[in-house]
């Protein structure tokens, strides 16, 4: 922004903060002193101070009550690159604008989705739909469908995506947004649902590939009346012959039918068309049961690179090859152990680090990671629950939505503090994209998931004596070493 938009803005700020409904909620704040505020809070900005100016203008919002100052600091914060505080200030800007100020709340809505914030995003978005008429609402759908594709988690947003169409009467009548419920529907275990709406879809529509695929599918999968199922997918596979997806279901349904050759051919030329994790996790079921398990287990191998995160795969490791299982399970472990990181900036000459010991506590889906100086003073301590970190550090204690984003602004260090309890067990953390490689034993030697490549060293009774983590990042290549005195004891 321009000092003179900049100005300008602060002008008809200002007119509104002198206007009598403002004065009246200035709560003892003088109006002159009000428009300093803003007019320093612009030129602050204008120096680079994007943080001082951004929290100026979300303080002064919920002193006199103004959205559009609120406003003004969600524009700051997304320019300066800090989504979680867009957020904080979007929420501010919705909770002063009222139940029917609409735009509000689609801009919060984006950014809790943005924020990977889905199970919150229900309410907000409900709310904004009962507004809608039948267009408006349609195409608030359809803009929430196509960031499904960005979810890290696709279950979680799925389950957002039932628990908001299910309320609404009368039910949406675009196809894509049916197709979307139906899958949502399965996902949130309301699995009469998905039929139901499938089988609508097929009725106005006999050849939706995506439905008779998906339909036929999902009876194949729970061995429910295979020869319709067959039939389904078999007339989906003869409209899209080339769909690895598609020849997934076929070589399923087939398994399914006892025709494992058959079924294995189908399955590997799915994985040649279209490598996914949950292919390689069919494949290997079949191996498995053609008896062979070293093939399987490969197969498998190929599956946890792609995505070890991948439901259908871990439902077959846990059931086929529970010491290889990724489930999630609540565990409990403590970690004692000396860490250094090291950044080596992106030009040269530009390198830091620290080095110090650490405790990691797990209780079920609490984890505790206290943070010690070199001689054992105490940094920090970090408790890590679903959804929010609490960093506690000299009397001052400090909550925000992520661990990693908590350590990294308020210790200066980029220490992965969300999910290291499961990757010190040698997992991946349930939420994202994942990758496992196994050496010959079956013991994980590596695993690459939110920008990070772990690598491990175990001793001969598999524990964990080192892990190395490496990322890059915009501030540089970071190398963190873990060393352990006492593994998970």
């Amino acid at each position: 922004m321009s000092v003179l938009r900049g100005l300008l803005l602060t002008s008809a700020i200002s007119s509104s903060l002198l206007s009598g409904v403002a004065l009246a909620r200035t709560n003892s704040l003088e109006s002159g002193q009000a428009v300093f505020e803003v007019l320093a809070s612009e030129i602050a900005l204008q120096r680079g101070e994007a943080g001082l100016a951004y929290n100026t203008y979300l303080e002064l919002a919920r002193q006199i009550g103004d959205p559009r100052l609120a406003q003004r600091a969600m524009e700051i914060a997304i320019t300066a690159g800090a989504p979680d505080l867009a957020l904080q200030a979007a929420q501010t800007w919705d909770d002063l604008a009222g139940v029917q100020q609409t735009k509000s709340k689609e801009v919060l809505i984006t950014l809790l989705i943005l924020n990977q914030r889905w199970s919150d995003v229900v309410k907000p978005t409900i709310t904004l739909l009962n507004q809608q008429n039948s267009t408006q609402r349609e195409n608030t759908l359809l803009q929430i469908q196509a960031l499904l594709s960005k979810a890290k988690d696709e279950s979680e947003a799925l389950r957002a995506f039932y628990a908001i169409v299910s309320t609404l009467k009368p039910a949406p009548k675009d196809p894509s947004i049916l197709y979307t419920y139906a899958m949502s529907a399965e996902k949130s275990g309301h699995l009469d649902v998905m039929e139901k709406t499938l089988r609508e879809i097929l009725r106005k529509n006999p050849n939706d590939v995506n439905s008779l695929n998906a339909l036929g599918y999902s009876l194949a999968d729970r061995n429910q009346n295979l020869p319709e199922a067959f039939k389904l997918i078999t007339k989906a596979h003869q409209l899209s012959p080339r769909d690895g997806f598609i020849l997934d279901s076929l070589g399923w349904v087939n398994f399914r039918m006892g025709k494992n050759a058959l079924a294995l051919e189908q399955l590997q030329q799915a994985f040649n068309i279209k490598p996914e994790a949950d292919i390689a996790a069919h494949i290997g079921e079949v191996l498995w049961v053609m008896n062979r398990p070293a093939e399987a287990e490969d197969m498998w191998r190929k599956g946890q690179q792609l995505d070890a995160n991948n439901p259908t795969l871990k439902e077959t490791l846990k059931r086929l090859k529970p010491d290889w299982s990724v489930a999630d399970t609540a565990l409990k472990g403590t970690w004692d152990g000396r860490f250094a990181v090291k950044v080596t900036g992106l030009t040269e000459g530009k390198n830091q680090g620290g080095s110090g010991g650490f405790t990691l506590t797990q209780d079920a889906l609490t984890d505790v990671l206290e943070i010690r100086n070199p001689v054992g003073g105490s940094i920090a301590k970090i408790t890590i629950k679903p959804g929010e970190a609490i960093l506690e550090r000299d009397g001052q204690v400090t909550s925000a939505i992520d661990a990693d984003t908590l350590v990294q602004s308020t210790l200066g260090l980029p220490l992965p503090a969300r999910g290291l309890s499961d990757w010190l067990r040698g997992k991946t953390r349930p939420g994202s994209n994942a990758s496992v490689e196994r050496d010959a034993k079956g013991q994980v030697s590596k695993v690459i998931q939110d920008g990070w490549t772990l690598n491990y060293n175990w001793d001969n009774a598999q524990r964990l004596e080192r892990l190395t983590m490496t990322r890059s990042s915009n501030i540089g290549s970071i190398d963190i070493r873990l060393i352990f005195d006492t593994p998970n004891e």
